[in-house]
């Protein structure tokens, strides 16, 4: 991103050139899953622990390599400039961000619904077995499942950066935040996933605005009270 604003490329091709970058990162997708593949029997305590291990590691490869200072790319954010609406200043780039949100929200829910990959992600997911005896290669469906959340992951990553600074802990809130979107929507929901979003964006932001202390505790306490109401989430299926 820094060589495209160097070389003075125009606006409109700078979030092609985060969304490249982050899609370029998927490819480390297959490696960890290689990795990962050997406690897929094991409890999902177990898993989550592993995982979360691997994040502190690879911020601690990010810290050796490009230090500990925050990487900022505010020219890129301000060089969309801003929309007035009545008493409102919006920054245009915020826009920009939210139209990419909705757009791969969109893409997302087509190829899981409407497509013959979507269609055993979602057999495999509800059957492991079942969808093997139907000869469903799922080594190979989970590997592409996850090199698509890793590219996912540092699209949405690279789209807030030019709002924010790439920091060593930024993975960890964004995981934390992920956490509550999953619980509030309901695991296995993408309508879960988009409300969940939803509400946990629209929490932080009134926060922001109202009581900034309180940012992360709202999210909680709607957490709680989701977990307390309907413990599987407000979009989970219902039990058989």
């Amino acid at each position: 991103m820094s060589w495209a604003l160097a070389a003075g490329a125009p606006p409109p091709i700078f979030p092609l050139v985060l969304v490249g970058a982050g899609l370029g990162l998927a490819l480390v997708g297959p490696v960890i899953e290689r990795l990962l593949r050997t406690i897929y029997d094991r409890d999902e305590s177990f898993q989550l622990l592993l995982t979360f291990a691997l994040v502190l590691m690879f911020e601690d490869v990010i810290r050796f390599v490009w230090g500990t200072a925050p990487h900022q790319l505010s020219s890129a954010y301000l060089v969309y400039g801003q929309l007035r609406v009545g008493g409102l200043v919006i920054p245009v780039y915020n826009l920009v961000v939210i139209a990419a949100g909705g757009a791969i929200a969109a893409l997302m829910g087509f190829l899981l619904a409407r497509t013959r990959f979507g269609r055993i992600v979602r057999a495999t997911a509800e059957n492991r077995g079942m969808a093997e005896a139907m000869g469903v290669d799922v080594s190979r469906v989970y590997v592409r499942v996850f090199t698509l959340g890793v590219a996912l992951g540092t699209v949405g990553g690279a789209l807030v950066i030019p709002a924010t600074a790439a920091v060593n802990e930024m993975g960890i809130d964004l995981i934390v935040e992920a956490f509550a979107v999953v619980v509030i929507g309901g695991l296995g929901s993408m309508r879960g996933a988009v409300a969940g979003a939803l509400i946990v964006g629209i929490m932080r932001a009134v926060a922001v605005a109202t009581y900034p202390e309180v940012e992360m505790l709202a999210i909680y306490v709607v957490v709680i009270a989701v977990l307390v109401l309907r413990p599987a989430g407000l979009f989970a299926k219902a039990a058989a």
